[in-house]
């Protein structure tokens, strides 16, 4: 109901701004995830212009510029910097229910690293026997917890990285292992999988060669997040 009333100052009809498409019927599934809202209810569209203003205000909500990472800056100074902007955030953040889903989408992760024998870490590309399962966009800045964002890493590598973002050019040498693990999780739990991509990455674009799409997807929000929203990239 928001998106139909939003606008008012500017014109009198409804929609005036966010567009809306519906879908059609809903349908009845136990399976209720975003991708079944957005299949049952259809999806909104706004006007280039508004989205590019949206980009750059929404620093100021979700970005170096919002109250609560200013808040973590001044916890991480106060301790003496003993925490980090990460840990503070995530512990402001932090409830029951995003708990219990980290755990449980690391657990799957490591039954299929574990049911495929080798794991390699995505960044170096080592052979590794222990590892970290870590967000390959921190969770305290994306809140994803999908399991195209789940990536197996030395903890060295883990704890050096912590909440900065991947460069461009960090991703790029990655990109094969990436991708290698993305296809892993995809042959296990393809439905699954793809309906998380397509909310997160794919957006409206086709799901055959879903590969380069989502990765193009993931170079540009790496992009947006060090360029606009002024988080700190992460080079190895």
């Amino acid at each position: 109901m928001p998106m139909r009333y939003i606008g008012g100052s500017i014109s009198l009809n409804h929609y005036s701004i966010y567009k809306y498409y519906p879908s059609g019927k809903i349908q009845n599934s136990l399976k209720q995830n975003l991708s079944w809202l957005i299949k049952g209810f259809g999806y909104f569209s706004i006007p280039r212009e508004y989205f590019e203003a949206f980009k750059v205000l929404g620093s100021f909500i979700n970005g170096t510029d919002s109250i609560i990472f200013k808040w973590a800056e001044f916890s991480v100074t106060a301790s003496g910097k003993k925490l980090s902007p990460e840990k503070v955030i995530n512990e402001i953040l932090k409830n029951p229910v995003t708990e219990r889903e980290i755990k449980n989408s690391k657990e799957l992760y490591k039954n299929l690293l574990k049911e495929n024998g080798q794991v390699f870490c995505v960044w170096t590309g080592n052979h590794i026997n222990t590892y970290d399962i870590h967000h390959l966009i921190p969770f305290s800045i994306f809140k994803n917890n999908d399991m195209w964002n789940l990536l197996p890493s030395q903890s060295s590598i883990n704890n050096r990285k912590r909440d900065k973002i991947p460069t461009i050019q960090t991703l790029k040498n990655a990109e094969e292992l990436i991708i290698y693990y993305w296809e892993l999780i995809y042959n296990k739990q393809k439905d699954y999988f793809l309906d998380q991509v397509q909310v997160s990455l794919l957006g409206n674009l086709p799901k055959d060669k879903w590969q380069k799409s989502a990765f193009s997807q993931l170079i540009n929000t790496s992009k947006y997040l060090i360029e606009i929203r002024g988080y700190e990239p992460w080079k190895l």
